[in-house]
C-alpha cells in the first residue's frame, strides 16, 4: 500500500488501525506523520483521544499532536493554516507526508477547499440566535430559503448552530454562505496525494471501540478526565466534546456508578464511529476501501 505520491491522506473511524498503518508507511518511506484528527490536537486527553503513544512517537516523526491547550479552540481554518508549510514542502519534493484523522472537515478543507468567509461579528451572531429562538426552527428556515436557499435545503434538521451562521454570515456581509463556499478551491490539487478510507467490518470496528475504552480506563483516562474538569473550562469547547469526557465526568461527579459510565462511553464511542463512516461514505464514496483493524487508531 505505500504511496508514490508527495501526500497521504488516510482516513477512518476511531478504533479501525488507522494511525498504525500511518506509522508502518512512515517507518517504510520516511515519511513524516501529521495529525487530522480535530481532538488530538489538544495536550490534555491523551490517552481519551488515542493519540499515539510516546513509543509511536519516537519512531516516527509527529506533528501537530497535542499542540493545543484546553483552553485555546482550533478551527478548521487554524489548522489548514498550520498544516500548509508542510504541504509545500511535500508538493515541492521535500519529505513526504502522511496525513491521517477522523475529521471529516479537515480532508474536505484539503480536497475541496476551505471558503475564506469574513469574521462574523458576536452581535450577529446573538442576534441570529435570538431570531431562531423567537421564531423556531420552521420558521427561521424559511427566513433564510429567501436569501441562501442552497444552505437551507442542505442543513440537517435542528442544526441551529448552522443555521444561525447561515443567517449571520448573509446579514454582516450581503451574501450568502453558499456563495462563500462556491468560490472556494483545493488545498491540494490533484496528482499531488493518494487517498483511502479505512472502513472495517462494522462489527469487528464496534468491538475494537469497545476494547478502546477498558484499555483507556486501565491506562488513566480517568485521571485525566478529572484534572480537565478541575480547570472549570467552559463546557463549549471542543475539548469538552471528546467521546468520554461527559461519560466520565457525570461518574466523577458522582451522579453515575462507574459501569453506567463505561457502558454510556462504550456506547458513544461506537455512535461517533458509525457518524464517521456515514460521513466518509458520503463525502469521500471515490476514495479507496480497505478493511484494516490493529490495536491503535
Amino acid at each position: 500500500m505505500p504511496s508514490s505520491a508527495p501526500v497521504t491522506l488516510i482516513a477512518g473511524p476511531t478504533a479501525s488501525g488507522k494511525s498504525r498503518l500511518a506509522l508502518d508507511l512512515a517507518r517504510q518511506t520516511g515519511a513524516m506523520i501529521v495529525n487530522a484528527d480535530s481532538q488530538q490536537l489538544y495536550a490534555d486527553l491523551r490517552l481519551l483521544t488515542a493519540r499515539p503513544s510516546t513509543e509511536d512517537e519516537a519512531a516516527a516523526d509527529h506533528v501537530l499532536y497535542g499542540v493545543a491547550d484546553a483552553a485555546d479552540p482550533w478551527s478548521v481554518g487554524r489548522w489548514v493554516r498550520a498544516v500548509q508549510p508542510h504541504l509545500q514542502t511535500a508538493s515541492q519534493g521535500g519529505r513526504p507526508l502522511i496525513l491521517v484523522g477522523g475529521t471529516g472537515l479537515y480532508f474536505h478543507a484539503l480536497t475541496r477547499g476551505l471558503a475564506d468567509i469574513p469574521p462574523v461579528s458576536e452581535a450577529a451572531r446573538h442576534t441570529a440566535m435570538a431570531l431562531y429562538d423567537a421564531e423556531g426552527e420552521a420558521r427561521f428556515r424559511s427566513r433564510l430559503q429567501t436569501v441562501d436557499p442552497r444552505s437551507a435545503a442542505s442543513l440537517a434538521p435542528n442544526d441551529r448552530q448552522r443555521l444561525t451562521r447561515a443567517w449571520a454570515v448573509f446579514a454582516e456581509t450581503g451574501r450568502s454562505l453558499s456563495d462563500w463556499q462556491a468560490q472556494t478551491r483545493p488545498i491540494l490539487e490533484p496528482g499531488i496525494f493518494e487517498a483511502w478510507v479505512i472502513e472495517p467490518d462494522r462489527a469487528v470496528l464496534y468491538r475494537r471501540c469497545d476494547e478502546r475504552v477498558d484499555a483507556m480506563i486501565t491506562l488513566g483516562a480517568l485521571a485525566e478526565v478529572e484534572a480537565l474538569m478541575s480547570r472549570d473550562l467552559p463546557p463549549s469547547l471542543p475539548i469538552m466534546k471528546a467521546v468520554g469526557v461527559r461519560e466520565l465526568a457525570g461518574h466523577l461527579s458522582g451522579d453515575v456508578s462507574l459501569d453506567a459510565a463505561l457502558d454510556a462511553m462504550r456506547q458513544a464511542t461506537r455512535n461517533y464511529a458509525k457518524r464517521q463512516l456515514t460521513w466518509f461514505r458520503n463525502q469521500t464514496p471515490d476514495w479507496p476501501r480497505h478493511a484494516i483493524v490493529s490495536a491503535a487508531t
